[in-house]
């Protein structure tokens, strides 16, 4: 005999990730709960793209039309954040409530960590952007900038020269040594300009960026200002219970198959919780495809208990 729980499966988190894991969970009549603490990485944005359908609808929209579709299948939803996981797949929400599962899907996503310059944080998801992917068409033959923060600011710079052929990278912390012969011919294949100085502010007038101010004074005129938050995974839970990790350029991130299976069994991690490029289509695959491999594994695992 199989043991009851009240909920055989737990998503920790509800974006795209933890959404379309649990709409695939739901509709093959799995007792599902999702847990979202309402912090979604996307929130700053006016609009998603890339969607195949979907593309240019506000997060917000998404998100509300992906929880009304889970309640149809009997999923339910709570709001509350989850504060500990334990062996045995027991997680303890902020409110004090105490839920256990037969398996656990994390999908907590990221947060991103933006450089400290004045005005940055405040444009961030208008005229201050990180992805050309999600936001270049929107912008494109405007005055760009860049800023730079690591070497691989470099690389940001010439993608989002396809977009633009008005592209200025701000070195700002970065200094001229550290570009390298390749860079340094690379930039200027790509038509984009060095600043070398660190940056002191933006400048905005009314409600548009319109420039950007160094620290002597200098002040060029941008229309549009690319940075490379810093991102911070958000993996607290997945090392409680003992998940292993594998550091890569972009932070700490858990060992996980093709399907989102960490190196603990019965814990699946997806979205961005399990790799810092998992734009929403890849998040919302990267849930479907965890659902249904844990819908199967528990038929299996209950058909092979059966006497």
């Amino acid at each position: 005999m199989t043991e009851t729980y009240e909920h055989e499966v737990i998503v920790i988190g509800g974006g795209a990730a933890g959404l379309s894991a649990a709409l695939i969970l739901g509709r093959a009549r799995r007792r599902t709960l999702v847990v979202d603490a309402g912090e979604p990485r996307n929130a700053p944005a006016a609009h998603m793209q890339g969607f195949l359908t979907r593309d240019g609808m506000p997060p917000a929209e998404f998100l509300a039309l992906g929880r009304e579709e889970i309640k149809g299948y009997g999923v339910e939803l709570v709001e509350d954040r989850v504060i500990g996981a334990a062996e045995g797949f027991t997680v303890t929400l902020a409110s004090g409530r105490v839920l256990r599962a037969r398996r656990l899907v994390v999908a907590t996503g990221l947060k991103d960590e933006l450089p400290d310059v004045p005005g940055v944080a405040e444009r961030f998801g208008k005229d201050v952007l990180h992805c050309p992917y999600c936001h270049g068409w929107e912008v494109r033959d405007q005055a760009f900038g860049v800023l730079a923060t690591t070497p691989l600011s470099v690389h940001q710079a010439l993608m989002v020269s396809q977009w633009s052929k008005d592209v200025t990278l701000f070195l700002h912390t970065l200094a001229e040594s550290d570009l390298s012969d390749d860079d340094l011919r690379r930039l200027a294949a790509a038509g984009v300009r060095v600043a070398p100085g660190e940056v002191a502010e933006l400048v905005v007038d009314g409600d548009h960026l319109t420039g950007v101010r160094l620290k002597d004074g200098s002040a060029h005129a941008r229309e549009v200002l690319f940075v490379a938050p810093r991102a911070v995974p958000q993996t607290g839970l997945l090392e409680q219970l003992g998940a292993e990790l594998t550091e890569t350029p972009f932070g700490s991130y858990p060992v996980v198959d093709p399907t989102g299976l960490t190196s603990v069994p019965g814990v699946w991690a997806v979205g961005n919780a399990m790799g810092f490029g998992e734009q929403v289509v890849n998040a919302a695959a990267g849930g479907y495809r965890a659902g249904a491999t844990i819908n199967g594994e528990l038929l299996m695992t209950d058909l092979d208990a059966t006497p």
